[in-house]
């Protein structure tokens, strides 16, 4: 009688173990969930009033309601903006900038990963006598306004005979994300286990041997991220569009400039707003589709080293 009696308490005596369940609408739930809102709103509503006017025609907008969705959808304003618009003497959109943009894009985001994804490795995994000292010079070239250099390189690309065409641009962008890549890449080549390097040497890998076989399929979150980072950079950069090219190679953000600025004629509201959209549209994309890649690269690459 006393086993079954000890046996039926038994079960009984068992305390459940760990953190108490924490309540879905707590105090600072409600506080965080709240903050996020007005943060989500305070981005998303300029994004739906642009979207909202490029899909009215010109009547439906002089009437007056900004957020209201069109009574009747038209994409003309976006065949406009992409094929009609005039941005100063020429009136064929924004397909010449938006080429113009993938031409010199392209080429710096390709060469400026390369290089800077070499130089990361070569200052962790092969370190050479000053790498110190270049290093240093390479940061505190990333904190240097490009204000005050546009003059002495557009007196340097005019000496090289490449001033005010995309080869002298796409120098320029390759130049300036040289120092935040190679910091990006040197923390992050210096998380990954120390050991795959050193077993590398021993079994007689080379420079190239290990940087091709054993870093870069390892290291595609922060390929990612150098990828985002350019492209988006180079993409909405105004500045140095509009002083080391002429028009006739203007990218797309200068056009777009051209555009919304115009004084001639009536403005078109919702042919800005299309315009705008479509400068903007191939960076988000990137973004959107490699999101998650981009979150574990920079936390990887941005704290360590």
């Amino acid at each position: 009688m006393a086993d079954v009696s000890m046996a039926s308490a038994q079960p009984h005596s068992v305390q459940p173990r760990g953190a108490k369940p924490r309540r879905r609408f707590s105090g600072s739930n409600i506080m965080l969930y709240g903050v996020l809102f007005v943060v989500s709103v305070y981005y998303l509503l300029p994004l739906w009033v642009m979207v909202m006017t490029s899909l009215k025609g010109m009547p439906e907008i002089r009437m007056g309601n900004i957020f209201a969705p069109p009574v009747e959808i038209t994409f003309q304003p976006w065949v406009k903006a992409w094929s009609e618009a005039c941005t100063g003497l020429n009136c064929d959109g924004l397909s010449r900038g938006f080429w113009n943009s993938v031409l010199i894009t392209v080429p710096s985001v390709i060469i400026s990963i390369i290089v800077a994804s070499v130089n990361g490795y070569a200052l962790v995994n092969w370190r050479f006598k000053g790498s110190e000292v270049f290093f240093t010079i390479l940061i505190f070239g990333s904190f240097i306004p490009y204000q005050i250099m546009l003059y002495p390189i557009v007196i340097l690309l005019r000496e090289l005979g490449i001033y005010g065409t995309l080869y002298g641009l796409i120098l320029v962008h390759t130049i300036f994300g040289m120092p935040i890549l190679t910091l990006l890449f040197r923390n992050y080549f210096s998380s990954l286990p120390e050991e795959l390097f050193k077993a590398a040497r021993v079994d007689g890998a080379g420079f190239w041997r290990i940087y091709f076989q054993i870093m870069v399929p390892m290291s595609l979150p922060i390929f990612v991220v150098a990828l985002i980072l350019q492209i988006t950079g180079i993409w909405n950069d105004f500045l140095f569009g509009v002083v080391f090219t002429k028009p006739e190679i203007y990218p797309m953000t200068v056009q777009l400039n051209n555009i919304v600025n115009s004084v001639q004629g009536v403005k078109e509201y919702n042919v800005n707003m299309a315009a705008t959209l479509l400068t903007g549209l191939v960076p988000l994309v990137i973004y959107f589709v490699s999101g998650k890649l981009f979150v574990r690269g920079i936390a990887a690459g941005a704290v360590k080293g």
